[in-house]
């Protein structure tokens, strides 16, 4: 392997390391701060706050040029990747919406939706009859 391709692969990994745990911390604090058992206001949270980041950043990133390939590496695949993949589903959602592409970012957003939650629920049905 080339060592700029080495490089990037530990700045992803590393990146992904301190995304984790910033999601473990947040989402368990904002949790906590909601005092509800049942609704998931920790996850909404830390996935509300990856789609401002990722957001703001991205501006930066078009319109200045403001980071190199291997900050977007650790910033963006990594510690955002770590914190939460919604916010990269957001960005890459609202890229298709601004470039017009109105019907690629619906089936986007229904095939995450509708597909994820089917895969949760055959998941869960291949688990049960295996390991009934």
């Amino acid at each position: 392997m080339q060592h700029d391709v080495v490089m990037r692969l530990l700045l992803i990994g590393f990146g992904g390391f301190v995304g984790s745990i910033l999601r473990y911390a947040t989402s368990g604090w904002m949790q906590q701060l909601s005092h509800s058992t049942t609704f998931p206001f920790g996850t909404l949270g830390v996935n509300l706050i990856g789609c401002l980041i990722i957001g703001a950043l991205s501006q930066l990133a078009e319109t200045r040029g403001a980071f190199t390939a291997e900050t977007r590496a650790l910033v963006f695949i990594g510690i955002l990747g770590g914190f939460t993949t919604f916010s990269t589903f957001s960005n890459e959602t609202f890229n298709l919406l601004r470039s017009g592409e109105i019907a690629a970012a619906f089936l986007n957003l229904a095939a995450h939706l509708v597909l994820g939650i089917g895969a949760v629920w055959a998941g869960r049905a291949l688990a049960f009859v295996i390991w009934r």
